[in-house]
């Protein structure tokens, strides 16, 4: 038997312990749909930090929680209201969902709508089980001998974003505020918010970073999700000048060191993000018409792209 034929497979999950009693659930590749997890085991103690997209993936992750003798989670933390974050809540039904409280009413009023842009993706049984447990700035919780700070620092990703800080062992899970390798999405969000955020983020001292999607790193991680946003800021500050509609400016754009990232049709979603902070920086978000404007935005995207975007969840 060859060294590698008990590795895993290139494109299946791996939990990986990043620091003492923490691990990182990664699902490789970590585009559309295909999201990490997080699990804390200390002192018999075990909370899981999100799910996953569809029934069979949530059904592996509860297989993978479970393995080498762990409890079942008491605590299960959504770090956002998007379905491939939460729609396998239920799959847990032990455990307590712990959110912000914003994310209990977008997940409420957004229910499946996620599975209506990927009709066939197989997303099997799902349903959504909403967080019984809601917090509006700061939460703790205490895993055996481990402290998970759960934290909400404003408009990022979504206006519903909680972070994950474990101070004893330096880690941090940032949801998708913060993206490894893939292309950060804020058309739900906040381009200026989640710089905000970013900064804040920076100011924990975290060693190892464990973001929504792609492989874990470092504080390096920051980095290239602020400097890409920065980048989309002045594309759009540019674009107005010049009276070019955000799907004109991302088909004109050299996207450089950016080219790397996957999922690049999410620069023309950033794009109106930007374009209506610049235009209208004072107006309040309004969940239920950014989730129509999602249509139109979802077929630019498409136009991008060239065809239909894929999902592999």
């Amino acid at each position: 038997m060859s060294p590698a034929a008990n590795e895993p497979a290139a494109n299946e999950p791996v939990l990986q312990e990043v620091a003492d009693g923490v691990f990182a659930y990664v699902q490789p590749e970590g585009g559309w749909c295909v999201n990490n997890a997080g699990v804390i085991a200390s002192g018999g103690s075990v909370a899981l930090i999100d799910t996953a997209a569809t029934r069979a993936r949530a059904e592996r992750l509860r297989r993978a929680v479970l393995a080498d003798g762990r409890p079942a989670p008491f605590a299960l933390v959504n770090t956002h209201s998007h379905g491939d974050h939460t729609f396998g809540n239920s799959l847990f039904p032990e455990a307590t969902v712990i959110a912000h409280v914003n994310a209990r009413d977008e997940m409420d009023r957004a229910g499946l709508h996620l599975t209506e842009l990927w009709p066939d993706v197989a997303w099997g049984g799902i349903e959504v089980r909403l967080p019984s447990v809601t917090y509006r700035d700061r939460l703790t919780l205490h895993v055996g001998e481990l402290t998970a700070e759960l934290m909400h620092f404003g408009l990022a990703h979504t206006a519903n974003d909680t972070v994950v800080w474990i101070p004893e062992r330096k880690v941090l899970f940032t949801g998708d505020i913060v993206m490894s390798g893939f292309t950060p999405f804020v058309p739900l969000g906040s381009v200026s918010g989640s710089l905000k955020v970013i900064e804040q983020l920076r100011g924990l001292g975290a060693t190892t970073v464990v973001t929504g999607h792609g492989p874990v790193g470092g504080p390096e991680l920051l980095d290239v999700t602020e400097d890409y946003l920065r980048w989309v800021r002045q594309l759009a500050v540019d674009g107005i000048a010049a009276g070019r509609a955000p799907l004109a400016v991302a088909r004109e754009a050299d996207l450089g060191r950016f080219a790397a990232l996957g999922e690049p049709e999410r620069l023309v979603a950033n794009l109106h993000r930007a374009y209506a902070e610049q235009l209208a920086p004072e107006a309040e978000l309004d969940f239920d018409v950014l989730l129509k404007e999602m249509g139109v935005i979802f077929g630019e995207m498409m136009d991008y792209h060239g065809g239909p975007l894929t999902c592999c969840a």
